[in-house]
């Protein structure tokens, strides 16, 4: 069977929301990330078979991000490019979409990943207005136009924000996250505890090279951004434990220490058949082995189902827990890792090292770009299997909707 490999995977820095990056689009992020990959990877524009990338607030110019890629670049125009969404496990549907397209013999190379401008979301009307500027664009005579807006209100002029509710719940993602910390008895040191964890690692990461192996420099206003902005150096628990609850300000756990931040950026990963990848001399190869999609309830635990995923995928991989050396799993917030690591306990998958678990630090100090992230999480894995010559590595990404992504990797002789 033909088996789907990771020959390669770059980003753009993580950048705080309305700063650096603020005045790039979407589009710029991704062309940065998808180019340099290309580039770097040494692979020839004209033997890609399709783009497939994932992008979650979608700019209202874009209908098809993935397909505005290949037109910027000027690749050639007959590369196949779809767009995918899956809230912050996007990248993860893009990557597993392409691996399916590998293994059935569609595709022999495709750049999967994902981007995202949360500088820059898109802004709508409210409906009655949203309908008398149809009405007025259909007249044909003034006086019709003037009269689209009868009956506008002063209110009906607001300007209409993406949503950051559950629909099915009216609950924001951050006082879902109460509810997960509150089930699982996860006290608010605890998860100060795991954030700082995050920053000291990601730290490591980028003064011993290995995040900065990944990341691609930005030209921006007659610079060149190099590296990610959220990692706070100085952190402490004491600094930590000083910060208030953002969603529930009497008796909450969740700040904006513990929770991952809104993020600019954009990563790409190169996938190839094996074959391919061998006539090409490539090295070091990490394969797709298997991989898994749940979901569950919103009202229940938003963001658990990572917890359910990835013993579907390690059993599609023929591998129990204890085969896994590393594990990159997204940092939505401290305490949804936490309590993931809880619910594969109580559920008899396996009790999580936390040694091999984001080696790196994670989302809570390198940034949450919502459609990037699953690239991210692969590309570090990936490397670090390489790096350390570790045989089976899982990533794992949970997203809105109750839904949660697991991928298990290995690294082929």
């Amino acid at each position: 069977m033909r088996r789907a490999v990771i020959a390669g995977g770059w980003r753009t820095p993580f950048v705080k929301a309305g700063t650096d990056l603020a005045t790039a689009d979407v589009l710029d992020m991704a062309t940065v990330a998808t180019a340099e990959t290309l580039a770097r990877s040494e692979t020839d524009p004209a033997s890609v078979d399709e783009i497939i990338y994932g992008n979650v607030s979608r700019p209202v110019a874009y209908h098809n991000l993935a397909r505005e890629i290949v037109l910027a670049l000027d690749l050639p125009k007959g590369i196949y490019a779809s767009s995918v969404g899956m809230a912050c496990a996007s990248a993860c549907v893009a990557i597993t979409d392409a691996a399916d397209h590998i293994t059935v013999g569609n595709a022999d190379a495709v750049l999967a990943g994902g981007a995202e401008s949360l500088s820059n979301v898109p802004i709508t009307y409210t409906p009655n207005l949203a309908r008398a500027l149809v009405r007025a664009s259909q007249a044909k005579t003034l006086p019709r136009r003037a009269t689209s807006f009868a009956g506008i209100k002063l209110s009906d002029l607001a300007p209409v924000a993406p949503g950051i509710r559950e629909t099915s719940t009216g609950l924001t993602m951050g006082e879902s996250a109460e509810r997960m910390a509150a089930i699982n008895a996860i006290p608010r040191e605890e998860q100060d505890r795991w954030a700082l964890r995050s920053h000291q690692r990601a730290a490591a990461g980028w003064d011993d090279g290995r995040l900065k192996a990944e990341v691609v420099p930005v030209p921006r206003d007659g610079r060149l951004l190099r590296e990610d902005t959220h990692i706070r150096r100085d952190s402490t628990l004491e600094r930590l434990a000083t910060l208030r609850p953002v969603f529930d300000r009497s008796h909450g756990t969740i700040t904006a220490g513990n929770a991952s931040p809104l993020t600019d950026g954009a990563a790409t990963v190169l996938m190839l058949s094996e074959d391919r990848a061998r006539s090409e001399g490539r090295r070091d190869l990490v394969a797709i082995r298997s991989y898994a999609y749940a979901a569950v309830d919103p009202a229940d635990q938003l963001l658990i189902a990572p917890a359910y995923a990835i013993p579907i995928a390690l059993k599609r991989a023929g591998l129990a827990l204890t085969d896994v050396g590393l594990i990159e799993m997204h940092e939505a917030f401290a305490a949804q890792v936490l309590a993931t690591f809880r619910v594969l306990q109580q559920n008899g998958v396996g009790e999580i090292d936390e040694d091999r678990v984001n080696v790196m630090g994670g989302s809570i100090a390198l940034g949450h770009p919502f459609g990037a992230t699953g690239a991210r999480v692969v590309t570090t894995l990936a490397n670090e299997m390489r790096r350390t010559g570790t045989q089976f590595g899982l990533a794992s990404v949970c997203a809105a909707g109750g839904n949660g992504a697991a991928i298990v990797l290995e690294l082929l002789n």
